[in-house]
């Protein structure tokens, strides 16, 4: 049975949100039942409405859960992991997990040089070059979108398509492969336009990873920013000791 202790330090809305901390690890919640209604849960508490709203508004930011109208709320699903020795090609690398990746937005066009582009591609400060944006995920749910920036002489002519990996596109259009990467990560939250495509609420956490890939010359050719919704995907580092 549920229950919240009144003259309790601890504030009614972080009450009711450790309360549904727990209620979503039992087992039938993890198989995907739906989770009491807010005004189910306000009855059984003996708080208001608004109350019980705020601890399931702070589970819904952190990912936990999911609400869906007309439908009701649930426990989201356990993250997906990734090893970063797979970046040549994502689609494959969750293929060989059983994922089918979606592609639910693409955008490629013409765009200005950037100072945070020319410098990760070491180019003029002015210029044009080809960018390609996407959104993806699996199960009808955006897990990140990717932005890519190429390098002029790849002599791209914006007719490519990129249904297949993108590293073999590139490779067939300009011959150039990658050989390593620079990756760089941090965390940031989400703006509005981010939020719209990932299908989250305004601020929620991002993982962003940065990466820059060279071909066997050392040249760089490729520039990206990929934001993760942390909450529906984890990223692993396979780290080797060195000779």
């Amino acid at each position: 049975m549920l229950s919240i202790q009144r003259g309790n330090a601890i504030p009614l809305h972080i009450q009711v949100e450790n309360l549904l901390r727990e209620l979503i690890r039992k087992p039938e919640y993890q198989k995907g039942a739906l989770l009491p209604d807010e005004v189910r849960l306000a009855c059984q508490l003996g708080v208001s409405r608004g109350t019980v709203r705020l601890g399931v508004t702070k589970l819904v930011h952190e990912g936990l859960i999911e609400r869906k109208p007309g439908i009701g709320t649930r426990a989201c699903n356990k993250h997906v992991e990734s090893g970063i020795r797979a970046w040549r090609s994502f689609s494959r690398e969750m293929a060989a997990k059983g994922i089918a990746v979606e592609n639910y937005y693409s955008q490629y066009q013409m765009v200005d040089i950037t100072p945070v582009v020319a410098s990760a591609l070491q180019l003029p400060k002015a210029g044009r070059l080809w960018q390609l944006k996407r959104v993806r995920g699996w199960k009808r749910k955006p897990v990140l979108q990717t932005i890519s920036w190429f390098h002029p002489r790849l002599a791209l002519k914006g007719t490519e398509q990129f249904s297949a990996p993108l590293y073999q596109v590139l490779e067939e259009h300009s011959g150039v492969s990658p050989h390593h990467a620079r990756e760089e990560f941090s965390a940031v939250i989400s703006d509005k336009l981010e939020s719209d495509l990932l299908q989250t609420p305004k601020g929620t956490p991002l993982l962003l990873r940065r990466h820059t890939v060279f071909d066997s010359g050392n040249r760089p050719f490729e520039y990206a920013e990929v934001r993760y919704v942390s909450a529906r995907f984890e990223l692993t580092l396979d780290l080797k000791r060195g000779d």
